[in-house]
């Protein structure tokens, strides 16, 4: 089965086509004029992921070495993400489905970032605890199989990249956020600052909003202002934030480990392709005997060879969108089944 992805949710275009679960190309066009504005802007990010997405998809069957005719089963990112960028994948996605008169799935971008670990050659085996942290989500989740995935918490506030991006932009590290921290860091003394980490009632939520206020404390009281702080210095703030970041992970993921019985531990979104992260989460798995699946870096980051994976498999489940699948900004709360009280 030849199952065609596509993804437009923020600022990368990409297209992906598989072949049984296999990868025969997966293209990804960022949109790297975004820097210059400090974030995403998302009229302009729309407008490229029209100019892009037609010569992509021509570019992707000729390295597939397939014609559009071979497709299956065509699936698109609905959300969510930035509405009018997805609308352009969907749409596109849903034309083409149309012309073919293939079969149409619409599929949700998180459960395409839960289901990136199974695009490496060792996959996770179920049950799987996977950590989703990227830009918009920082979410625990059960997976029990392709059908059963189970929210054990998330972020009451900011998503752990968000919270990267915006202490980044305080110590005047730039945009994007994430590599800058990481690349700081690695200059740095993570013990230089101790950030707390937020106790929350809910046993497996996160919050990285006090974090952030915490860093912002500190540098309106060592330095007055972003532009005081002496660039030997911002190393050892972004390093001992980022330690915060890790403990807080470590200790919500490590806490469900103890309490649920699983096989495999993912880690997967944007900031799996953090080092600090993945270095400490390889630590976990060997300390309680686990798989650990972590997508290599080219599948943190949004891309459609996890889009295509996941829609392959909700197709051989039956489960098809069909014309009339919206896009859709937020992810619903019911995206996911809610842990019991």
């Amino acid at each position: 089965m030849i199952t065609l992805g596509l993804e437009s949710s923020c600022d990368e275009t990409s297209v992906s086509i598989l072949r049984d679960g296999k990868i025969l190309a997966n293209l990804i066009a960022s949109q790297d004029f975004h820097v210059k504005y400090g974030g995403v802007v998302p009229e302009l990010s729309s407008r490229a992921h029209l100019q892009i997405i037609a010569p992509l998809f021509k570019q992707a069957l000729e390295e597939a070495k397939i014609s559009k005719d071979e497709i299956d089963v065509v699936a698109a990112t609905a959300g969510p993400g930035l509405i009018g960028a997805l609308l352009v994948g969907l749409n596109f996605g849903k034309a083409l489905a149309y012309s073919l008169d293939k079969p149409f799935v619409a599929v949700n971008h998180i459960e395409g970032h839960i289901y990136s670990g199974f695009l490496m050659e060792e996959k996770p085996d179920y049950p799987i605890l996977t950590l989703v942290v990227s830009g918009g989500h920082t979410l625990l989740l059960l997976v029990e199989d392709e059908l059963n995935i189970t929210r054990l918490g998330t972020t009451i506030d900011d998503a752990a990249g968000e919270a990267f991006d915006k202490v980044a932009k305080m110590i005047g590290l730039g945009y994007p956020g994430g590599p800058k921290v990481q690349e700081y860091s690695e200059k740095g003394n993570p013990k230089a600052v101790l950030f707390p980490v937020a106790n929350l009632k809910g046993e497996y939520d996160f919050s990285f909003s006090g974090l952030k206020t915490s860093v912002l404390r500190h540098i309106q009281k060592e330095y007055k202002n972003a532009e005081n702080i002496p660039e030997v210095d911002k190393p050892d703030i972004a390093a001992s934030f980022q330690d915060a970041v890790v403990r807080a992970l470590y200790k919500k993921v490590e806490k469900a480990i103890n309490n649920y019985d699983v096989n495999s531990l993912s880690l997967v979104g944007g900031v799996a392709a953090n080092k600090a992260i993945r270095n400490k989460f390889s630590e976990l798995a060997k300390k309680y005997n686990k798989k650990l699946v972590i997508p290599d870096i080219e599948f943190c980051g949004d891309n459609a060879a996890m889009i295509a994976y996941r829609g392959s498999k909700l197709f051989e489940n039956n489960i098809i969108s069909g014309l009339t699948a919206n896009a859709f900004p937020a992810l619903p709360k019911d995206s996911f089944k809610s842990l019991k009280k």
